[in-house]
């Protein structure tokens, strides 16, 4: 991996790790629950990535929290990311076929499908967006867009909803999702408006919406793809078809980017969980989609539904 490589972009920005590290050196339940978690994971990884039939059918609450105009978007970007995470996360994506040959045969179909809600948490028909007018320039990685009482918005019922709050965030960070096992009023995930869908206020490089297919990776328990031990070779993401590699990729790397003894074919930089730009970035992997169903079948056992898998 060159020097260009690793800083010739700005970094993605994901403070999911942040978010995780500080429910561990604060909430005891979070800890306990995130090892039975994993715990589940490990012995779906060791049964050979045993899949569900099917698809799963997600529910999801878009929170628009605003301090301006601009940042209120429309309908038309929220459907433009809805339907960027139903390509994604069925392997369904134009840009699929960026795999290089040495990688596809991991590439991987979550068979997860997302859709607005159509009713809130009492039952009323619903879009699936809120809409909040606040006093705050932006928000960080504390949460506070997620409280009603401080100027964000309340979640909806985590074992109901997928909650994505779109907001502006302080400068540098692009978005952060919350790991399953974490208190549910909290629970979800966050995104800059300008990072979010492919029109409307959505800037390249992040204007693929892939910022939002990163974090719902996160929320489903993926790790990023370099095992978050800064730049060096010991860390993991749990996943045994992602190669080692020594810290994140970001803006374009060209193929093959060679890390952590990882020759002939290097880093897998493509991968939805590194920190690549949008354009770039275009596969799960099958260990990768293992683990999110392992989630789907523990800690998020009890939302969305089975439905038969249909083509975009």
């Amino acid at each position: 991996m060159t020097d260009h490589q690793r800083s010739s972009a700005v970094c993605r920005g994901c403070g999911t790790m942040q978010v995780h590290r500080r429910l561990l050196d604060n909430d005891p339940e979070y800890a306990r629950r995130q090892r039975d978690i994993e715990d589940q994971a490990f012995r779906a990884r060791r049964a050979g990535n045993l899949l569900r039939e099917g698809c799963s059918r997600i529910p999801v609450v878009v929170h628009v929290v605003h301090h301006t105009e601009e940042q209120n978007i429309s309908r038309e970007q929220i459907e433009s990311q809805i339907a960027v995470l139903n390509q994604d996360f069925r392997r369904q994506n134009a840009d699929r076929n960026q795999v290089p040959d040495a990688f596809a045969e991991f590439a991987g179909d979550a068979r997860l499908q997302f859709e607005l809600a159509t009713a809130d948490p009492n039952g009323n028909p619903s879009e699936g967006i809120t809409r909040t007018q606040t006093a705050h320039d932006s928000f960080d990685v504390d949460d506070g867009v997620k409280s009603s009482a401080i100027g964000g918005q309340d979640a909806w019922p985590a074992d109901r909803y997928l909650n994505i709050w779109v907001c502006q965030l302080r400068a540098g960070l692009l978005g952060y999702a919350q790991f399953p096992g974490g208190p549910a009023a909290t629970d979800g995930v966050v995104v800059t408006y300008t990072a979010f869908g492919t029109t409307g206020t959505a800037r390249a490089p992040s204007n693929q919406g892939r910022t939002t297919t990163h974090e719902v990776g996160h929320w489903l328990n993926l790790r990023h793809i370099w095992g978050d031990d800064g730049d060096g070779c010991s860390g993991s993401d749990f996943v045994d078809d992602t190669p080692n590699q020594a810290g994140p990729n970001t803006g374009k790397p060209e193929f093959p980017s060679v890390s952590c003894d990882n020759a002939p074919h290097g880093d897998m930089f493509m991968n939805f969980m590194d920190y690549v730009d949008d354009d770039t970035m275009v596969m799960f992997t099958n260990g990768q989609v293992s683990r999110m169903q392992s989630c789907l079948d523990s800690a998020r056992r009890d939302i969305g539904e089975p439905v038969a898998c249909t083509s975009s």
